[in-house]
């Protein structure tokens, strides 16, 4: 969730700007290489983490105020390893993906929105906001999407997320997903016991991730799914009208 809040605004400001803003030449290069990001391997990420991300993570946490040091969100040890180094390798992962498809979806409003607001003596941000108003289901599902993206990421993950099976409130603490249960313990599964509670893991996160990508998906499917055309008033016989009796 908070991987989702990080990258939700920069994903809407990209689409914005490639599906309303930017020139046409840098369009198709830009829309590219915004794509070329969820081609990028997990490992690859998880790499750059580790040797990357965590040292600016552990020098960010030194420099924090020790006011915000006594706080339980931001307590304890830096070390880089933990729960913001996994959130910030998961909002660069998102990105990406909500962004092309709210990217989508806003090439997908029709035309006459932005041409009606123009009409109505609005500046090219307000009919932005027209448009984006349009789009708002598509783009909320665009936002679910790249949820159900994170809930599933492994190799990234479990790379800088430290590994340790505890629940703790601060964001400095080392932590651990379901998915990366997973792939650490899978191969230690000596008994039964441990065996089936590993696949009730991978069948509980299965579950979660088919759910959230089933929302998005209908709020998608809702959004770009045909308008009916209005039906055309009918006036009663007898009816006295500008032009006399109908």
């Amino acid at each position: 969730m908070l991987a989702l809040l990080l990258a939700g605004p920069i994903a809407l400001g990209i689409a914005i700007y490639l599906s309303e803003l930017c020139p046409a030449r840098l369009r198709t290069p830009l829309t590219f290489l915004t794509e070329l990001l969820a081609a990028i391997p997990s490992i690859v990420y998880g790499l750059w983490g580790i040797f990357v991300l965590v040292p600016v993570v552990r020098s960010l946490e030194q420099s924090f105020p020790q006011v915000l040091r006594g706080t339980p969100l931001f307590s304890g040890p830096a070390v880089g390893v933990g729960m913001l180094a996994a959130v910030l390798i998961l909002a660069i992962m998102v990105i990406p993906f909500a962004s092309s498809v709210a990217r989508e979806v806003l090439k997908a409003v029709p035309s006459s929105q932005r041409e009606a607001a123009y009409a109505l003596g609005a500046t090219r941000w307000e009919a932005i906001r027209a448009a984006l108003f349009y789009a708002r289901t598509g783009i909320i599902g665009s936002l679910i999407l790249g949820f159900g993206r994170a809930l599933g990421e492994t190799m990234a993950v479990t790379m800088v997320i430290g590994n340790n099976p505890q629940i703790k409130a601060s964001l400095f603490a080392p932590g651990y997903t379901m998915s990366a249960v997973l792939a650490n313990e899978f191969a230690e599964a000596a008994d039964d016991l441990y065996l089936s509670a590993l696949i009730e893991i991978g069948l509980v996160l299965f579950a979660i991730t088919l759910m959230v990508n089933m929302a998005s998906r209908i709020l998608i499917w809702q959004m770009n799914r045909p308008v009916n055309a209005p039906r055309t008033a009918r006036v009663p016989i007898g009816t006295a009208t500008a032009g006399g009796t109908a």
